[in-house]
């Protein structure tokens, strides 16, 4: 588990020494784990980028949004596919049309042609929709609804006078509160980590997440977008300013997953007990 955990953690802590080094340490490729000419131009030249700064918010936009709408929709999806065939008709014949989605896609040409007939291209929804739904994550938290949900504590909330709204809000997400929270965390980082379809949905580039916005900048090369003159590169290394960018772009997940922990260590307890 220690050497798992250090082939994760060692390119990071590469990409901060090199953000953090001088340009020619960088351009040599003599940067290891610790910076070689410390200075922080790098990161005073990202923060000073207008294109950047926006890609961010859009990227943390998109994110926030994104998250909300989908746990929203999978979480009253996974309620209403819970429920046994006599308390909910048609249930099989909903599920399985979940599950069909997950086994045959469309394809990116109708997709696109979608997107564009509806008018979401250059939009925020264009990001958002196609993806409000991960039948994945609705079936994890249709089988903890399932399984880990009481059946009497339910019908004593319906005796109560509860209704289905009642019973979501009062019992199933206290209860199933490790399991949104990990499935939170998976819709969070898929939001923030994807490029795809910003690059495909959104032609002005203005526009781009963060995602897209550094996809450009590192795998396309596209230096248009960093705001970079040529003056500049004569004083900083190009992998500086494209390290000081991706770190950047790694702080937000990393500054959530804190908040989330306790759930995670919650879940992997609960149920290795029973009553």
């Amino acid at each position: 588990m220690g050497l798992l955990a250090l082939l994760c953690i060692l390119p990071l802590v590469n990409i901060l020494a090199v953000s953090f080094s001088s340009p020619a340490a960088a351009s040599a490729n003599l940067v290891g784990v610790w910076p070689i000419g410390f200075t922080v131009d790098a990161y005073a030249k990202t923060l000073e980028n207008d294109n950047f700064l926006r890609a961010l918010i859009n990227g943390i936009t998109r994110t926030i949004a994104g998250t909300a709408l989908s746990m929203a929709l999978i979480t009253l999806t996974a309620y209403a596919l819970s429920k046994d065939n006599r308390d909910f008709r048609g249930r099989t014949f909903y599920m399985w049309t979940f599950v069909f989605t997950m086994l045959m896609h469309a394809g990116l040409v109708p997709t696109y042609i979608l997107i564009q007939k509806l008018g979401m291209i250059n939009t925020l929804w264009a990001l958002i929709l196609p993806q409000a739904v991960n039948v994945f994550n609705m079936i994890l938290l249709l089988n903890f609804f399932r399984s880990s949900v009481p059946k009497a504590l339910e019908e004593a909330a319906y005796m109560d006078g509860a209704g289905h709204f009642r019973t979501v809000f009062s019992i199933y997400l206290p209860l199933a509160l490790p399991a949104i929270a990990t499935v939170s965390l998976f819709t969070m980082v898929g939001q923030w980590n994807s490029w795809f379809d910003g690059l495909i949905y959104i032609t002005k580039p203005q526009n781009y997440p963060l995602a897209t916005f550094l996809q450009t900048i590192i795998v396309q090369r596209d230096m248009s977008t960093m705001n970079v003159s040529v003056e500049d590169l004569e004083q900083m290394s190009e992998q500086t300013v494209r390290a000081s960018q991706m770190f950047i772009g790694v702080i937000p997940i990393l500054l959530v997953y804190p908040f989330l922990q306790k759930y995670f260590v919650k879940g992997i307890v609960m149920g290795s007990v029973k009553e």
